[in-house]
């Protein structure tokens, strides 16, 4: 039986996928913030008797609002932490993989493939950018197999109000109008239960593959659609607010996962937004 190890193991994706794997009944090792700081050398050296086979690195600060404000902080996790995991794998002589994400920036041509050129437009993505490059080069001159998985909007059950779906979901049920910054722009979103799959089917993978729906929803689109699955009619509006270096419209090419993880999106983003909702009303009811 398999032995995994999950940083960051507290987080939105984390919590699914530790979830998932125990089901299986796969054996789980835990890395969060109350276990230690990811970018401190020879923190992961607890974990150093218990035979790892795979991590899954999560671990890292993830919002991109607050990598404007404190940008140090989301360069010594992101950066600093995957090196640390890197070197945990190296010693271990075991599988990585790693959790990227916001690396293409402002689209040349959509749908985006893996080979589409790398941007850094906010510390965050900047820092993730910078993570991979130490991923490519442990792959090449240590051999150690890693999968980097870049997930575009990743949405689901549980996840945090800073996020846009959880936030008009919230505001759907409790304010009396709907307001956003900006109603246009559009991004491919993909279901928390699909990425797990994703991750799963990405063990023992060496490779950079996208994971996302291949197709774009406008946050009036996503209003809409929040406002139909729950039956209320209530009015909506922006604030006509761009955020620093917006991006317009995303959309993932998902082929390369498709043709080499085997892996195929199953929830439609309605789909998604009811299993949000329900969970939302349940966790009211509470």
């Amino acid at each position: 039986m398999p032995k995994y190890l999950v940083t960051g193991s507290d987080g939105f994706i984390g919590k699914a996928l530790v979830k998932r794997l125990l089901t299986q009944g796969i054996s789980v090792e835990s890395f969060d913030i109350n276990k230690g700081d990811i970018a401190e050398k020879d923190s992961l050296n607890i974990f150093k008797d218990a035979e790892i086979n795979h991590v899954f690195h999560l671990a890292g600060k993830t919002f991109v609002p607050d990598s404007w404000k404190n940008p140090f902080d989301f360069y010594r996790t992101n950066i600093l932490g995957t090196t640390n995991v890197l070197e945990f794998c190296r010693e271990q002589k075991c599988s990585l993989t790693f959790v990227s994400s916001y690396t293409y920036g402002n689209p040349d041509y959509l749908p985006i493939d893996e080979k589409h050129p790398i941007k850094s437009y906010n510390p965050y993505s900047n820092s993730k950018n910078l993570a991979e490059e130490v991923c490519n080069f442990y792959i090449k001159n240590f051999g150690i197999k890693t999968a980097i998985i870049r997930p575009f909007n990743v949405y689901g059950p549980t996840q945090s109000n800073r996020f846009l779906i959880p936030e008009i979901i919230q505001k759907a049920f409790n304010d009396e109008l709907i307001e956003v910054m900006d109603l246009k722009p559009k991004r491919d979103f993909i279901f928390i239960d699909d990425l797990i799959e994703a991750l799963l089917l990405s063990v023992n993978n060496t490779g950079i593959y996208n994971i996302g729906s291949g197709y774009s929803v406008s946050v009036e689109e996503i209003i809409k659609i929040v406002l139909e699955k729950a039956v209320i009619k209530k009015a909506y509006q922006s604030k006509n607010i761009s955020r620093e270096n917006e991006i317009f419209n995303v959309v993932a090419d998902i082929s390369k996962a498709k043709k080499e993880l085997n892996w195929m999106p199953k929830t439609t983003f309605e789909e998604g937004i009811e299993i949000c909702i329900n969970n939302y009303l349940c966790e009211k009811e509470k």
